[in-house]
């Protein structure tokens, strides 16, 4: 059972990270749908609310809470957000909170904790508030998938990334839970699950974009492509490195390095379409979206690696 500072601490970072995003998610699944479909387009919308009043609420708490070294990450947010948030509204004409991110900048962390019996009591009511959103926000996700796989909708996202926005919201869910349940975590276990969910979304990430790309950037499409293969033989890998530990220490060494360069690429990325310098149907806030998640994924990895 995990002590109430941890708890608290991992509650916060979990809901700062992941209820960005679902907003975000929310904010991709209704640019994407067309003129008929303008009431999910609105439920999408809604649902782009709901997170941010979430993030609104955990914000409150995170100030002298969460680790420095989650701020610095820049899984929360980066140098791109707030020109990302821009552009994107300007683009799409929904209006975005940037004052969430604002405040994200200004965070302070700490880790020395004060843990007190209303604070622990106020976030296990906020990841119950994250746990009912997160699921009816991947109930609305798989609605859509299933229309979308029995043609009954058009929308411009491709299926494979509404399943995988789906899982997130599930994975997010999952921990969620967890953590309400206070389980201890057994760090083997947990390196071989979250690096084989990360490195497929790190794959499939690299298809998206090389799908999103203008036929004409092909060097672009031809580095999101190796990339895409790289992370497809770390996947093989991981179902591998399960029966021998040191094949699971190879594993983590091969998924920083590919994830520091997945990384890299996409900030680029992100700043080239921002500046315009990249010709595509990628949303700014899709590119930064990508990156603060290849952020997340390699503080994870830098806390598996220590282990080694």
């Amino acid at each position: 059972m995990i002590s109430r500072k941890k708890f608290i601490r991992m509650s916060i970072e979990l809901n700062l990270f992941f209820a960005r995003i679902m907003k975000e998610h929310s904010l991709f699944l209704a640019v994407a749908f067309t003129p008929r479909d303008s009431n999910l387009a609105q439920m999408a919308i809604e649902f782009e609310r709901g997170f941010a009043e979430l993030l609104i609420e955990t914000l409150f708490f995170s100030n002298g809470i969460i680790s420095p070294r989650t701020i610095k990450s820049g899984e929360l947010v980066t140098q791109f957000t707030l020109d990302a948030e821009r552009a994107t509204e300007f683009y799409t004409g929904i209006q975005i909170n940037t004052n969430i991110t604002q405040a994200e900048l200004e965070l302070v962390g700490d880790t020395n904790i004060r843990v007190t019996p209303m604070l622990e009591e106020s976030v296990f009511t906020l990841n119950q508030k994250a746990i009912g959103l997160t699921r009816a926000l991947a109930n609305f996700k798989s609605r859509i998938l299933d229309d979308v796989l029995s043609c009954k909708m058009f929308t411009t996202n491709y299926p494979l990334l509404i399943d995988h926005i789906r899982r997130e919201a599930r994975f997010y869910l999952k921990m969620l839970q967890r953590l309400q349940r206070r389980e201890e975590i057994d760090l083997e276990k947990e390196m071989v699950e979250q690096e084989t969910f990360w490195n497929r979304i790190m794959a499939e990430h690299a298809k998206f974009i090389r799908g999103f790309l203008d036929p004409t950037e092909e060097e672009l499409m031809s580095l999101a492509n190796n990339f895409a293969n790289e992370f497809d033989e770390l996947i093989k890998e991981g179902k591998e490195a399960i029966d021998r530990e040191s094949n699971l220490i190879r594993l983590t060494n091969e998924s920083l390095k590919a994830t520091r360069e997945i990384r890299d690429f996409k900030a680029q990325g992100t700043e080239g379409i921002i500046d315009c310098k990249i010709k595509s149907i990628i949303l700014p806030l899709l590119g930064d979206h990508t990156l603060k998640e290849a952020n997340h994924y390699l503080r994870l990895l830098k806390i598996f690696k220590k282990r080694d």
